[in-house]
């Protein structure tokens, strides 16, 4: 069961999209909020807005000992205190998700801890681009219902909330999952989920209070204004693509080595606990430019997490850094230290950095400037998902983000170098003055798919595959720092692992139409030939083509371009095959030369 923001048919529209020549009219998105009105009406009595806690009417939380002291779901279930302090999730605890800074509510077990939304007016006020929820459904199935947003200058907009349920929703798109379900006649093991959930806000207007659906079934925890970050442009990114066992590291440091896009007078990181089951500390952390493998150009600069040295990061949470007066070059590399003071058995990682980094001997040696404690290399990236950069006055020029698969995550690109087509667009973009200079954010994970989970999205896992681009898309697209375009480029591994073209459309389409119900631009690229590889049979070329030729037609109308990614590295003579010189050898990705070929393919202008 996935959780879908959208409703998406596969209509005979386009049912003939695919299997004609001859293109068809695509739907047009649909918005995600209903225009803002002016307030121009007859003046109609409403409840005063109160403050979230002051409306909790529902007990969701029970200590271990006395279990029977809650009843979340109206048959005497509930969560465990106990399994929430083990996540990090304790009373008063701000918690950030989706860059969404939320706040556990300050209750005891057995006090009333959440809202079931009835229509209630809760006072809620800032600027974003977002509002966020932390949410759960309690009625076996996705809740849904439609709310109001109102704002300060008189105006409202409508919002539609949905939520999974706390038992059987999707764990690829929960925020934690706790390992027991509290019942009066004792523990039962299975997991309890906690959602977050995102909808767009009118830009530029001030919040101040928000109308919750009327559906008893959907339980709100916490609810505020997500704050955009015109000030910040995201300059390098990774997607969490699994949790894999690890070391096991204690007191180590980790220095990641990561290649920027955008420059600027400051930076931040971002570290992620993703599907994560308890939490990490970080005892301590640093930045520095690389001069060679773990050697920094200058000594590390130590960097804050709310004015202290160190942090902790709940589980399925993460943590920005504090801005730190630092020059980031462009397309440069940067060290990113970290001290794990713990024992570190299981992380949440980027499995295919196509970089070294490095693990040091115990102790903390994020502010070394020698290299010698470094005595380790990985070939991925864990905790680290994001390095920002500042911008002056009047913000940053935005960011591109692309969501792919392996063929975008670099695999086959020469190791070190920084071969990876968006790395290549970067540089294009940092070398020219007709267009801003977007940073690009990475968002390719090996193996990815677009409609099926290849990680489950909890628990310790060999696959790294991550969960489906539509599972991980308000994390790894709408949630990135200044994100304004985002490019698709995956269906190769849904195709090859059977799905079928219609499928595949109707997850690009629905892709399409939530990031456009966040005001982005979404460009999609077509899918490259792969003949010669073993599971690119013809069959899988048909289905192939089908998508490409939908994505062609949807240029305009579901997209609003298209980057025909399969007309620059296919072998003419050949179409089903990447033309050689491209190819890296195993017919499915491209080498060096094909990555050039695909960054310098890209109209500068649709970004």
């Amino acid at each position: 069961m996935r959780r879908r923001v959208w409703s998406t048919t596969v209509s005979l529209t386009l049912l003939s999209v695919l299997t004609a020549t001859v293109p068809a009219t695509a739907a047009v998105p649909v918005p995600a909020a209903a225009p803002a009105t002016a307030a121009t009406a007859a003046p109609q009595v409403r409840e005063r807005p109160l403050s979230l806690e002051r409306l909790f009417d529902n007990t969701a939380v029970s200590d271990d000992t006395r279990p029977a002291g809650a009843d979340f779901d109206g048959s005497g279930r509930s969560l465990s205190a106990q399994d929430l302090t083990a996540a990090g999730w304790t009373p008063g605890r701000a918690l950030t998700v989706q860059g969404a800074r939320l706040t556990w509510p300050r209750r005891t077990p057995g006090e009333p801890d959440n809202v079931r939304a009835d229509g209630q007016s809760v006072r809620v006020r800032g600027h974003g681009d977002a509002l966020a929820f932390l949410v759960a459904g309690t009625g076996g199935g996705e809740e849904s219902g439609t709310g109001v947003v109102r704002y300060l200058d008189g105006s409202s907009s409508s919002y539609r909330l949905s939520a999974s349920d706390w038992r059987v929703g999707p764990l690829a798109t929960k925020a934690v999952a706790l390992p027991h379900v509290n019942t009066p006649g004792g523990q039962l093991a299975e997991k309890a989920r906690l959602y977050v959930v995102t909808v767009p806000l009118a830009r530029g207007r001030a919040v101040d209070s928000v109308e919750l659906p009327v559906n008893r079934d959907l339980h709100v925890f916490a609810l505020t204004v997500r704050s955009d970050s015109p000030a910040w442009t995201g300059s390098w990114a990774a997607s969490t693509s699994g949790q894999p066992a690890v070391g096991p590291w204690t007191d180590r440091t980790l220095r990641l080595v990561v290649h920027t896009s955008a420059g600027g007078p400051r930076v931040r990181i971002r570290l992620d606990n993703t599907f994560a089951s308890a939490p990490v500390r970080i005892g301590g952390a640093t930045v520095a430019v690389q001069a060679s493998g773990a050697s920094p150009r200058g000594a590390p600069v130590p960097l804050s997490f709310g004015g202290s040295p160190g942090t902790g990061i709940p589980a399925g949470t993460q943590t920005f850094s504090d801005p730190l007066g630092f020059d980031v070059p462009a397309n440069s590399n940067l060290l990113v230290s970290f001290h794990l003071p713990g024992t570190v058995t299981a992380a949440p990682v980027h499995s295919l950095a196509v970089q070294r980094s490095y693990v040091s001997e115990p102790g903390d040696h994020a502010g070394d400037t020698a290299p010698d404690a470094y005595t380790s290399t990985i070939l991925n990236w864990p905790l680290l998902t994001g390095v920002d950069v500042g911008a002056g006055r009047g913000g940053g020029p935005g960011s591109v983000v692309v969501l792919g698969d392996s063929i975008t995550d670099g695999e086959k690109s020469t190791r070190d170098a920084n071969r990876r087509w968006p790395d290549l667009l970067a540089d294009r973009l940092q070398e020219q003055s007709a267009v801003p200079r977007y940073g690009v954010l990475n968002h390719g994970i090996s193996a990815n798919r677009v409609v099926t989970d290849r990680y489950p999205g909890d628990g310790v896992s060999t696959d790294t595959g991550g969960v489906s681009a539509l599972h991980r898309l308000d994390r790894d697209v709408l949630a990135q720092t200044s994100a304004r375009t985002v490019v698709v480029f995956q269906g190769i591994n849904d195709v090859r692992w059977g799905a079928s073209a219609e499928e595949v459309a109707a997850g690009l389409r629905e892709i399409a139409e939530r990031a456009h119900g966040r005001g982005l631009r979404v460009l999609a690229a077509t899918i490259v030939p792969c003949a010669g590889e073993a599971r690119c049979t013809a069959a899988v070329d048909a289905e192939r083509t089908a998508v490409n030729r939908w994505i062609r037609a949807g240029s305009g109308t579901v997209f609003d371009g298209v980057l025909d990614f399969d007309a620059v590295l296919r072998d003419p003579g050949d179409p089903a095959r990447i033309l050689p010189v491209y190819d890296s050898g195993d017919h499915l990705h491209p080498g060096d030369a094909g990555f050039a070929a695909l960054a310098e393919a890209v109209d500068l202008g649709l970004l």
